[in-house]
């Protein structure tokens, strides 16, 4: 029998980011995590292992990333593989905290709807940027997260730690996904993980931009699932 699979969502993200997983993985037991009831990445990895099952896979995109690794440092037995998409493992630089802030200040005053638009172009890649089905994706997933739940999550994200002095100790089966157009994640951030945790091994999605399981769904559905099963 398979084990359970547990996603993680990244930030202004819903269930609707892992669609076509949830699609072909329909016989499996799998798990979306919350990540919109806590303001701390410790939060929601701690609200992850009370709830999620004994063992399992875990596979994290994103702000799911960063709350992946915290996992890792409290419950190492209890995940069996480890799959991250779209993250990083460094704390934020300043101008990562001055974009975040920028989001902040939309939001406080009552511009939540642009922070959406403002990150359309660092989501796609240029000649996706008029791609109706994954713009009103986009839209529509931050639309159900809410503007106080994208506070919470901005928070949770700019106070996170340095997940890379500890990545040595991780010891599961790893597979880091990257979108080669990814306008917020970068080629060196997936392989400053995958080099320093023993045998992972890096996927690159051609022509994919941040969100490759709604751009490039059949690649990563299949990159997944025979990661999952091997």
């Amino acid at each position: 029998m398979s084990l359970p699979i547990v996603l993680i969502t990244g930030q202004l993200l819903t269930d609707a980011v892992w669609q076509p997983l949830l699609d072909a993985w329909a016989a499996r037991t799998v798990v979306v995590a919350d990540n919109q009831s806590d303001d701390t990445i410790t939060g929601f990895a701690q609200r992850l292992l009370d709830s999620a099952p004994p063992k399992f896979v875990l596979i994290g995109h994103a702000m799911g990333g960063f709350v992946a690794f915290e996992v890792m440092r409290r419950a190492p037995e209890r995940v069996a593989k480890l799959a991250l998409i779209s993250t990083l493992a460094s704390a934020d630089g300043p101008a990562q905290t001055a974009r975040r802030q920028g989001y902040i200040d939309l939001v406080e005053s009552g511009q939540f709807d642009q922070v959406v638009e403002e990150r359309i172009p660092i989501l796609f890649p240029e000649d996706k940027r008029n791609d109706a089905r994954l713009l009103g994706i986009a839209r529509q997933m931050a639309s159900d997260t809410g503007a106080e739940t994208f506070l919470a999550q901005q928070h949770a994200i700019m106070a996170r730690i340095d997940s890379r002095p500890r990545l040595g100790e991780i010891a599961v089966p790893t597979l880091l996904i990257w979108g080669e157009k990814d306008g917020i994640t970068t080629r060196a951030h997936h392989d400053e993980i995958a080099d320093a945790i023993p045998g992972a091994r890096l996927e690159i999605v051609a022509g994919a931009g941040h969100l490759p399981t709604v751009e490039a769904p059949e690649v990563v559905v299949r990159l997944l699932s025979a990661f999952v099963d091997q």
